[in-house]
């Protein structure tokens, strides 16, 4: 069975809360810069952040990203979560995420679409009539 899409759930910590939340990350071959973040809010709606595949991958050794997403190690006191902050005009979300999950995350990503091969799978054609039509 091929798959052009992997997508893959866990729970994460909110701001430092002892309760979880569902998460899930997911990738799309047709967008293979791309990593989407989505995160369930109580009244059982998704929240979703698309951001560069690079910076996730990136954000598992070193501080990563400049904008509204950033991924950093340095800021979880275990090395085995990574820290995915969250900023927008209507405030700001810090997430521990586990490295290993992350880690696999990726690694079935690169399955899909190996690092360095993303252009031969971006349809920019697609692309540009999704831009034209809104």
């Amino acid at each position: 069975m091929h798959t052009d899409a992997i997508h893959q759930s866990q729970f994460v910590l909110l701001n430092n809360s002892s309760t979880p939340v569902l998460s899930r990350l997911s990738f799309h071959a047709g967008e293979p810069f791309a990593v989407t973040v989505s995160f369930r809010t109580e009244r059982g709606r998704w929240v979703e952040w698309t951001f560069a595949r690079e910076l996730l991958a990136t954000g598992l050794t070193d501080p990563s990203g400049l904008g509204d997403v950033r991924v950093r190690p340095d800021l979880s006191e275990d090395e085995d979560m990574l820290t995915l902050e969250i900023e927008s005009p209507d405030g700001y979300a810090s997430f521990e995420l586990e490295r290993e999950d992350v880690e696999t995350f990726l690694e079935s990503t690169y399955e899909l679409v190996p690092l360095g091969s993303e252009s031969e799978h971006f349809d920019v054609e697609a692309l540009i009539e999704e831009i034209s039509n809104v």
